[in-house]
């Protein structure tokens, strides 16, 4: 019953935002000019922050037994710029990172592909909360077109290039995918609890936006007690533990290049990746080997 009823409100809460989304949205078009935009982009802003507060409430209520176990992550400001990384392991993910970081960091944005700006109402309101966007051309595409290379990631910059006004986080999960045991053995993972590494994302966002971001927030996360189906526990209030662990990470210049036609770049890129999913994959044995729950750790998350 707790399942139907939070599945419901929470449809209901993303609904009622997204409608209000593309209200504000429809103002943004008419009056493209920047002093009538930014403080609706901020109201966008506003309402996310919102949603994500109710989600955040009608966890805790309906979830008794639920410990947020929260550790590092201190000094961050909502006032800087953020580029956030972290595994996948199911819907709940975006949630929890929302929970967690909206009274932390500013709101998250998600990179989208510019087709999903010509969808129906979709487009419309990642447009209206400036979430940014980008035109990806494959490797065979710039084979037979190569006066394309690096247009992609002038488009990208383009869309990003609000951002400077505006403290952003833009968040990159950097398998791709939500992780599954099938998925693991099909892509012959070297981790016990990660797939691997995808660099491109990573790297292109820092390539774009690099000079902007303060830090990079690399997170874990798990769900120890509930790994088979997270957000169908955490809807219906079944979640135990959800842990996540915080490091803040410089942007050094060695990390903001050209991953697609500078070779040396991109092997040693792949090398601080892999190094940094090395670590993520132990902690995680180590967050999963727990055999008790360690009470001085934990942290709860304010509304």
């Amino acid at each position: 019953m707790i399942l139907i009823i939070n599945t419901l409100l929470l449809c209901l809460n993303t609904a009622v935002s997204s409608v209000l989304i593309c209200g504000l949205a429809l103002i943004k078009a008419v009056l493209p000019i920047p002093l009538v935009q930014r403080p609706v982009t901020r109201a966008c802003n506003y309402i996310m922050w919102v949603w994500s507060g109710l989600n955040h409430k009608l966890i805790d209520v309906t979830s008794r037994d639920l410990e947020w176990d929260v550790q590092g992550g201190e000094g961050l400001s909502k006032e800087q710029w953020y580029l956030l990384i972290a595994n996948h392991l199911s819907w709940a993910d975006i949630v929890v990172i929302f929970c967690v970081f909206r009274n932390r960091i500013p709101m998250a944005k998600f990179f989208i592909k510019q087709e999903l700006l010509y969808v129906p109402f979709l487009g419309l309101a990642c447009w209206a909360v400036d979430m940014p966007f980008m035109k990806r051309y494959s490797r065979n595409y710039l084979l037979r077109h190569p006066e394309k290379r690096g247009e992609d990631l002038k488009t990208t910059r383009r869309s990003c290039a609000k951002f400077k006004s505006t403290p952003t986080t833009v968040v990159n999960f950097v398998e791709g995918t939500r992780f599954t045991e099938e998925k693991q053995q099909t892509s012959k993972s070297p981790y016990g609890h990660l797939l691997p590494a995808k660099t491109g994302g990573v790297s292109y966002t820092l390539g774009a936006m690099g000079e902007q971001f303060d830090g990079i927030v690399n997170v874990t996360l798990a769900y120890p007690d509930n790994r088979a189906f997270p957000f169908r526990d955490l809807v219906g209030g079944k979640m135990g533990r959800i842990v996540v662990r915080i490091d803040v990470l410089p942007v050094e210049p060695a990390l903001v290049g050209d991953n697609i036609q500078d070779k040396g770049f991109k092997k040693e890129f792949r090398c601080w990746l892999d190094a940094l999913w090395q670590q993520k994959d132990q902690d995680l044995e180590l967050i999963y080997g727990q055999t008790e729950k360690v009470p001085e750790v934990k942290t709860v998350v304010q509304n």
